[in-house]
C-alpha cells in the first residue's frame, strides 16, 4: 500500500480505502463490519468513510461499534462523515447546509461513532438556499473547536468550490481541502475536466467513490442480478438500472481480455485504472465481505502493469 498526500494538506491517506455506502446497516452487520475492516487494515487501509444519511445513522453506528471492538490507535486511523441530506425531518434538519443543522449534525454523528472527532467531514451536496459563507464558517468552526481535522465538499460544483475556498482565505478561516466526486470508467467529466484547473490553483484532493459504477464495471451484471448483489435491494432500484445497462455491459465485457492479457479481474483493472490518476488522494472500495476486500486490494499489483498503451485500449473500450 502507497500513502498519497490529500491534496496540499500533510494528511496520508492509503491509496485505497474502505467505504460503508449502502453496506452497513443494509448488507453488512457490527461483525461483518469489523471483520471487512480489519482485512483492510492488514493491508494497509488507513481511511475509512461513511456519511450521517447512509443507512440513516445506523452506518455510523455500525462503524462505531467496530472501532470499539478493533482497538486501533486512533492517531494511525483516518474516519469520515458527510452532511447534507440529514436524518430526521424538520425545515433544519434535511437538505441544508445551514449553521443550525450542520453544528447539531457533527454532534450526532460524533457519538454514533463513538469518537471525539472525526478526520475528514464533507458537505455531501451543494445548498443552493444557503450562503456559501454561512456554510463555510460552519465548517471552519468545526475544525476550530477540535470536532474535524479537515473538511471539504462532495459533488460540488467547480465554481462553488472556488467560492468556498476565496471566502476561507479572505476571511481567515479553515479552507476546504478534498472534494469526493463520483470517478470510474464511465464518470470522468468533473476529475478530468470540471475540476482540472483547481488541483494546482487550490491544491484540491479528491477521495474517489463508486470506482466500479456500483459494481457494472465488475462485469458481474451480464447474467443479470445476483440475489446478494445491492443491486437487489429494496430501495436501490436505480443501482439496477444502471448495472443492467445493455449497452455498458457490451463495453464492460470488452474489457474482460485486457484483464485477462493483465491476470486480474475486470474490477482490478477498474480500480487500478483510478489509481493511475495523479490527482486521486484515494479510491474508495466497498465490500461486504472478507474475500471482496481482499480481492480489491489486489488492484493494488495491476497499477504498475498500466502502460500507456494499455490505458488507451481500457478508454478506448468505455469511452
Amino acid at each position: 500500500m502507497q500513502y498519497r498526500r490529500l491534496g496540499q494538506s500533510g494528511l496520508k491517506v492509503s491509496e485505497l480505502s474502505f467505504g460503508s455506502w449502502v453496506t452497513y446497516g443494509s448488507q453488512v452487520d457490527t461483525k461483518s463490519a469489523v471483520e471487512c475492516m480489519a482485512a483492510a487494515w492488514d493491508a494497509g487501509v488507513n481511511f475509512f468513510d461513511n456519511a450521517e444519511v447512509y443507512a440513516r445513522g445506523m452506518s455510523e453506528t455500525i462503524m462505531g461499534e467496530a472501532l470499539k471492538q478493533l482497538k486501533w490507535r486512533r492517531s494511525q486511523a483516518i474516519i469520515s462523515t458527510k452532511f447534507f441530506w440529514g436524518i430526521t425531518d424538520g425545515p433544519n434538519e434535511k437538505n441544508t447546509l445551514n449553521r443550525k443543522y450542520l453544528m447539531q449534525a457533527i454532534d450526532g454523528s460524533l457519538k454514533r461513532l463513538q469518537l471525539d472527532y472525526v478526520d475528514l467531514v464533507f458537505c455531501h451536496r451543494g445548498d443552493p438556499n444557503t450562503p456559501i459563507e454561512e456554510t463555510v464558517r460552519a465548517m471552519s468552526d468545526m475544525i476550530t473547536q477540535g470536532k474535524a481535522m479537515y473538511w471539504g465538499t462532495s459533488e460540488w460544483n467547480a465554481d462553488d468550490i472556488r467560492a468556498a475556498y476565496e471566502i476561507a482565505e479572505r476571511h481567515h478561516l479553515h479552507k476546504p481541502v478534498m472534494e469526493q466526486p463520483q470517478y470510474n470508467l464511465f464518470a470522468r467529466e468533473k476529475v478530468e475536466k470540471e475540476f482540472a484547473r483547481l488541483y494546482g490553483d487550490i491544491g484540491l484532493g479528491l477521495t474517489t467513490w463508486s470506482p466500479l459504477a456500483s459494481g457494472l464495471l465488475t462485469g458481474k451484471y451480464k447474467d443479470g442480478i445476483p440475489a446478494d448483489s445491492r443491486a437487489a435491494l429494496k430501495g436501490y432500484e436505480w443501482i439496477a438500472e444502471r448495472v443492467t445497462d445493455a449497452g455498458k455491459i457490451a463495453q464492460v465485457e470488452t474489457l474482460r481480455p485486457i484483464a485477462g492479457d493483465l491476470g486480474c479481474s475486470i474490477s482490478q483493472l477498474a480500480l487500478a485504472w483510478c489509481l493511475k490518476n495523479p490527482n486521486v488522494s484515494t479510491v474508495i472500495t466497498g465490500a461486504s465481505r472478507v474475500s471482496q476486500v481482499q480481492e480489491n486490494m489486489k488492484a493494488l499489483e495491476v497499477v504498475p502493469k498500466l502502460t500507456t498503451e494499455i490505458v488507451k485500449a481500457i478508454e478506448a473500450a468505455t469511452a
